[in-house]
């Protein structure tokens, strides 16, 4: 019986030419010990805790000026019960590019407490300024029912934001927690009169001409614009409005107002609007009285970004 002819495969010709040669094939180099590579110290701005050297990691941050942004977060505390308030994801984006953890944010034009809820989420301290006393309590409700993991201070504070008084109250709860300015300043106030929020005559809803509107918008960042560290940022949330057939940019009016009050703006980006409940299950009839009118449908607001001079 014929002995099966051994195949050897070889996978290095090197080694083979260097054994027929009478040569050591074995390497007789002392390998040298694996040095570990250390990871490169974070890289971070002074208002944020982005670390740029892992900037591929921050999918979750929008930095286009168009934010296309579905439905409205409503996880844990937070609920579209008010109408017109805004969807949490825009104070969270704004606190993760212009804040670090532990920092104050002030929120000028409270309302249901949206604000707040995001700075105990992701590790801020908050104060909230807010007119009426039925979203005082209400807003002290839902902040107070979302978990707390960073343990940081949520206050809220029954008040004018317009009236130097209030910015006094501010004032004391930083000193009180050992600080002197606010690192955040996010403003969403009315849109003047699209919405009736309440009969409360300091109610800037109810200022009695658009002039008046952007007079007591203005003071409120006047007397707010001490509070904010310098080269810190100040957040506005506005949209337009359209009156007697004519198209208000109201967006523009209170930009303007800021940028006289001390501030350079820093960007504009564009939201759009989805299931605006004065127009919900009404987009023919819209859509109808825009043809007839020669006007456009909201479907945006602004998110400004203003840097302190």
């Amino acid at each position: 019986m014929k002995r099966k002819k051994e195949i050897y495969k070889v996978t290095d010709k090197s080694s083979l030419i260097r054994e027929e040669l009478g040569l050591n094939i074995y390497s007789t180099e002392e390998k040298k010990p694996l040095i570990p590579i250390k990871p490169k110290p974070a890289k971070t701005s002074p208002f944020n805790d982005i670390d740029i050297n892992k900037w591929k990691e921050y999918s979750e941050i929008i930095t286009d000026s168009l934010w296309l942004i579905g439905s409205r977060d409503k996880s844990g505390a937070h609920t579209a019960e008010l109408h017109g308030n805004f969807i949490p994801q825009i104070p969270h984006q704004a606190m993760f590019r212009y804040t670090k953890r532990g920092d104050w944010v002030l929120d000028s034009f409270l309302g249901s407490g949206t604000t707040l809820i995001e700075c105990r989420r992701l590790g801020r301290n908050g104060i909230g300024i807010e007119l009426l006393p039925n979203l005082v309590k209400r807003s002290k409700e839902l902040i107070n029912s979302e978990k707390n993991p960073y343990a940081v201070t949520t206050e809220v504070i029954e008040g004018n934001s317009y009236l130097p008084e209030t910015t006094e109250k501010v004032k004391e709860i930083l000193v009180k927690n050992n600080c002197k300015t606010v690192q955040l300043i996010i403003m969403h106030p009315p849109y003047h009169d699209i919405i009736k929020f309440s009969d409360h005559p300091e109610d800037l809803c109810n200022a009695p001409t658009l002039e008046d509107f952007l007079d007591k918008f203005s003071l409120v960042v006047k007397n707010t614009y001490n509070l904010l560290d310098d080269r810190r940022f100040l957040v506005l949330v506005i949209g337009d409005k359209y009156s007697k057939g004519e198209w208000i940019p109201l967006g523009f009016y209170t930009m303007q107002k800021i940028l006289e009050n001390g501030y350079i703006l820093k960007s504009i980006a564009i939201k759009n609007i989805l299931g605006n409940r004065a127009k919900r299950n009404l987009e023919h009839f819209w859509r109808r009285r825009a043809l007839v009118g020669g006007f456009y449908i909201f479907k945006h607001e602004y998110i400004m970004f203003f840097q302190k001079r």
